[in-house]
């Protein structure tokens, strides 16, 4: 799915070669301030690369349209976008963004409720905590049903027992389905239990990469 060969990105990230297939999860973990965010925005293309190649699905990057690409390669940041508007703005605007069918309320409360989040369609989405907005970000993104979801830390505004339902969500949910998955973490323990693959960047450099599964 996507093949990374001696790929320099502005002195930040440098990636000699690395596969990730489809359907894959791959767990990337490594020190803070080391590319892991820069590797993610790589693969949807949010930030550019000054040498190598980067292909998805066997087509360069940079010879694909970057919307329809991140239409079908999600990235959710770590500090989740939130929209103005209500709870229900925030989940349906993914699905106009990915020019998808709309869903009723019922399939919007199924998400939220999959995550843990028991909040009205009309509440305010900014003023919600930011576990509450983290846990939102990602049912929004899940009802644009990505090919691939690039997550980046995506319980580190959760406590603990919020991070224990979104783990078991991604398990459950995520790890058996057709997704393929990219995933930063702190928890070496956690990409070693859940993952397929775990890549290991520190100082902007991939250092190892490890099959786990």
């Amino acid at each position: 799915m996507f093949r990374l060969n001696n790929v320099r990105c502005r002195d930040i990230i440098r990636v000699e070669e690395l596969c990730i297939e489809e359907g894959e999860t791959t767990f990337v973990v490594g020190e803070s301030g080391g590319g892991k965010t820069t590797f993610l925005k790589l693969l949807n293309h949010l930030v550019d690369y000054e040498e190598g190649t980067i292909t998805y699905q066997d087509q360069d990057l940079h010879s694909l349209d970057a919307v329809l690409l991140r239409r079908e390669v999600i990235l959710m940041p770590q500090v989740p976008v939130i929209f103005p508007g209500t709870v229900r703005h925030n989940l349906l605007i993914g699905l106009e963004f990915s020019k998808k069918e709309l869903v009723d309320d019922s399939r919007l409360l199924e998400e939220l409720a999959k995550v843990g989040l028991q909040k009205s369609l009309v509440a305010d989405a900014e003023e919600l905590s930011g576990g509450e907005q983290q846990r939102l970000a990602l049912s929004r993104v899940m009802l644009m049903e990505p090919k691939v979801l690039l997550l980046d830390e995506p319980t580190s505004a959760l406590d603990e027992e919020t991070e224990e339902k979104i783990t078991a969500y991604i398990s459950n949910h995520l790890l058996n389905s057709s997704i393929t998955l990219v995933m930063v973490t702190h928890s070496k323990k956690l990409a070693r239990e859940m993952g397929k693959k775990m890549v290991t960047i520190n100082n902007g450099v991939v250092t190892a990469v490890e099959e786990v599964a």
